[in-house]
């Protein structure tokens, strides 16, 4: 995407399944769904700005649609991308503290 875009639209959400956990609590990383057109410095950028923290490295995969059929029908689910994030040393990412 050219031209200006916010933070918001780069960060879909952040993903939280037993697999993103286990990276969150034993390598200090964090899992987001992010928008098909962002690169490794706008999704550094964004994570850094909007939860205040130090961004060591960012990688990112393409998740393929799973092909899905119903009946005779067969159809696939959207392709999406996922980052992840790994925090400096001591930083950290809440997203259940009330507030």
């Amino acid at each position: 995407m050219s031209g200006p875009y916010t933070l918001y639209q780069v960060l879909d959400a952040p993903r939280v399944t037993e697999k993103s956990t286990m990276c969150q609590e034993q390598a200090n990383q964090m899992v987001f769904k992010v928008a098909n057109w962002a690169n490794k410095p706008q999704i550094k950028a964004a994570v850094e700005k909007l939860f205040n923290v130090q961004v060591k490295a960012v990688q990112t995969l393409k998740v393929t649609g799973k092909i899905k059929r119903v009946g005779r029908t067969q159809g696939q689910r959207s392709q999406w991308k996922k980052a992840i994030v790994r925090l400096e040393q001591g930083q950290t990412i809440d997203f259940f503290a009330k507030s």
